[in-house]
């Protein structure tokens, strides 16, 4: 299970091995269980789990009795190139805010920048407890490899486990919605075409270099396909995605029916629902993700179930812009496969799962009058560990504290306000850690937080260059969104359009009525 170091240090090799003595460990097979238990690390994975004191321990004995063991969270979804726009838009749906984190032309970032900017979510994720993280990288409009070199390098630092795709597309944002040419002034229109960009040929080249050279199998930061979404690629191009990922055996990722617009454009486009199109064309298969899913029909669940496809739930994100809430629990009683993300800190402010878990475990209480079919802190708390591991694949080793799966856990303390009286550790875990609790986390079992305080990187001087950078580039950010703003009205008009177009009545309801 020892993952190579190599050129791009992506793991430890072999190191000594340990013993957690004496934790309470809550796992998706182990939920309420609050016997303590000893787990035996060896090479980076988890060799034994099994009573306390039933056995010497192996190598170094860590005593921890009072403390609970979990495993790592797994963020499926994140945008690490939105670090610097975090605190900027409130109040503005999906549609009429993306460009402003896509810019029409590209902010002048040094790749030290995008090594800051990457650490801006990755250091809040990893502090929340997360040791895998997904990240959807903006790489457009011109492709810099050295800039997507700079954000793996973040994550090579940090220590965390990463998962980096390129944001691949074939159509540009603003010719993937409906109704552009009568939107549009004609002249705009002309100048957004011909603006400097890389080719799709280029892209899928630069995605075919990384799938050879950063495998996730064998790289703790490794790569995976994140064609944006449907509208925005072409068939040729999502079958030409579908075959890299098939080839190297590596998951995938794409935005599907995030919006109600986003309903609209499948209906004009293809003359159906968008997964009803994956499926068509062959896309949806084990190990591939739906991000986000929000306005989704019983057909469409049903088709999911059949091809394994998991769907990615961003709660925060979905909220923040207004997209709805997405029907979770026909999703999990159909049999799909449930994974939980933040999205990006440019739609939301934090990269942190302990918000995530805990707002799964509350929305989803808005559905219906029968208890027994809300989603509860068990199901969260899945989603966000094994959930996560069965999105990408990765089953076998990730998500769960077992034996066999890389030791990717955290250690909670519990003399703290949050588990105080102690009655059940995971639903006080999801429903009152606020992260403050923390003691350690290990990934491929090394300490990456020891005792509250990251372990390979100097937090305190990161903060002060970001804020430097910061304020060197804001005015960058500033001058982006005001060319941004002249694409508002357009924008607006076909937003506004699409919210009178009807959509069919077996959508599952998304969002609430005006009070």
């Amino acid at each position: 299970m020892s993952e190579q170091t190599g050129a791009h240090g992506a793991g430890r090799g072999e190191h000594a091995p340990f013993t957690l003595c004496g934790v309470i460990v809550v796992s998706p097979e182990r939920l309420h269980d609050h016997a303590p238990m000893d787990v035996v690390v060896r090479d980076g994975s988890i060799e034994h789990v099994g009573p306390a004191g039933a056995r010497p321990p192996v190598g170094e004995a860590i005593e921890l009795r009072g403390h609970v063991l979990t495993p790592g969270w797994i963020n499926g979804h994140t945008h690490s190139h939105e670090g610097f726009h975090k605190g900027r838009y409130d109040n503005v749906p999906l549609e009429l805010w993306m460009n402003n984190v896509r810019p029409l032309d590209p902010i002048p970032f040094t790749p030290r920048d995008v090594y800051l900017r990457t650490l801006v979510g990755a250091i809040d994720a990893l502090r929340s407890g997360t040791t895998t993280i997904c990240d959807d990288m903006n790489a457009s409009p011109v492709l810099r490899p050295e800039l997507v070199d700079a954000a793996l390098q973040a994550y090579e630092d940090l220590g965390i486990r990463a998962l980096v795709g390129i944001t691949l597309f074939d159509r540009p944002f603003f010719r993937a919605l409906p109704f552009v040419e009568e939107s549009f002034p004609p002249e705009l229109l002309a100048e957004l075409d011909g603006k400097p960009k890389s080719s799709a040929r280029e892209y899928l080249e630069y995605a075919e270099t990384l799938a050879r050279t950063r495998h996730p199998r064998r790289s703790r930061v490794g790569y995976l396909p994140t064609p944006s979404a449907p509208q925005r690629c072409s068939r040729e191009f999502l079958e030409a995605v579908r075959d890299l990922a098939d080839r190297h055996a590596l998951p995938v990722i794409t935005h599907v029916q995030e919006t109600r617009l986003q309903v609209v454009t499948a209906q004009l486009l293809y003359g159906k629902t968008m997964v009803e199109y994956l499926d068509d064309i062959g896309f949806l298969k084990p190990a591939t993700s739906i991000i986000h899913g929000v306005w989704l029909t019983p057909l469409e669940i049903e088709v999911l179930a059949r091809t394994g496809t998991s769907v990615q739930h961003n709660p925060q994100s979905n909220l923040k812009l207004g997209s709805g809430l997405a029907p979770i629990r026909a999703l999990l009683q159909a049999g799909v496969n449930v994974s939980l993300g933040t999205d990006g800190c440019g739609s939301i402010e934090n990269a942190d799962m302990l918000k995530v878990v805990s707002q799964t475990a509350l929305l989803h209480k808005l559905r219906g009058e029968r208890p027994e079919r809300w989603v509860g802190a068990e199901e969260a708390f899945v989603a966000a560990t094994r959930g996560g591991a069965i999105a990408l694949g990765m089953d076998d080793c990730l998500g769960r504290i077992a034996p066999g799966c890389r030791a990717d856990m955290n250690v909670w303390r519990t003399d703290t306000i949050a588990f105080r009286p102690l009655n059940d550790a995971l639903r006080q875990l999801v429903f009152n850690e606020s992260g403050a609790s923390l003691r350690h986390t290990f990934v491929a079992g090394e300490a990456v937080i020891r005792d509250g305080r990251l372990a390979r990187v100097d937090e305190a001087a990161l903060l002060e260059e970001i804020d430097r950078a910061h304020a060197r580039l804001a005015p960058e950010i500033a001058r982006s969104e005001q060319g941004v703003a002249r694409l508002l009205p357009a924008y607006t008009r076909i937003w506004e359009r699409c919210n009178r177009t009807p959509i069919s009545a077996a959508v599952y309801a998304a969002r609430l009525p005006d009070a």
